[in-house]
């Protein structure tokens, strides 16, 4: 699907055929050196994996999710999970070319993403969960209407499929945005 307002961008789901570009890109964003081209990176708080093809590959054909796939010129360049969650709306995994953050890319898909899931669930509230002491994140997210809730969840510490903390005071806040 093509948006009149992002011209060059494709947002459509994922498929089987994605899984390798999507964990490179997810990994891209997030971890390791090239995080670092980024704002996003997570590179100084967790190590390792961010995802790997299997979870991304679950995402993909759980019934209750999409994986909405953002392609500019046949590349994938961002990504996000929408899960339906009864009167919610779960947002996750999103990630952004680390090349081309700061150039309004993310915008447009957290709000193209809203759009979605509002048209095709009915739902009313988007909720996420982000790393607590990722300030310059949650700030980002807070200018884009969510709101912190101070409802934390625990890091899965232990569970290398996540990444290796290298920090002790990782955990996860809730943030939700109302949905007009």
């Amino acid at each position: 699907m093509h948006s009149a307002a992002t011209p060059g961008l494709t947002f459509r789901d994922a498929t089987d055929a994605d899984v390798d570009a999507l964990v490179v890109l997810i990994e891209s964003a997030y971890r390791g050196d090239a995080s670092r081209a980024g704002w996003t990176t997570e590179a100084d708080i967790l190590e390792g994996q961010r995802t790997d093809p299997e979870g991304v590959l679950a995402v993909i054909k759980s019934a209750d999710s999409r994986l909405l796939t953002v392609e500019r010129d046949g590349l994938v360049v961002a990504c996000c999970q929408l899960e339906h969650r009864g009167d919610h709306a779960y947002f996750g995994m999103f990630a952004v070319s680390p090349t081309l953050q700061g150039e309004g890319l993310g915008k447009t898909v957290i709000a193209e993403a809203e759009r979605q899931a509002r048209a095709a669930w009915g739902i009313s509230e988007m909720h996420m969960t982000v790393i607590s002491v990722r300030e310059d994140l949650i700030a980002w997210y807070e200018r884009r209407g969510y709101r912190r809730t101070g409802q934390m969840s625990p890091f899965p510490y232990g569970d290398e499929r996540f990444g290796i903390p290298q920090r002790a005071d990782l955990q996860f806040e809730l943030l939700i945005k109302k949905l007009g």
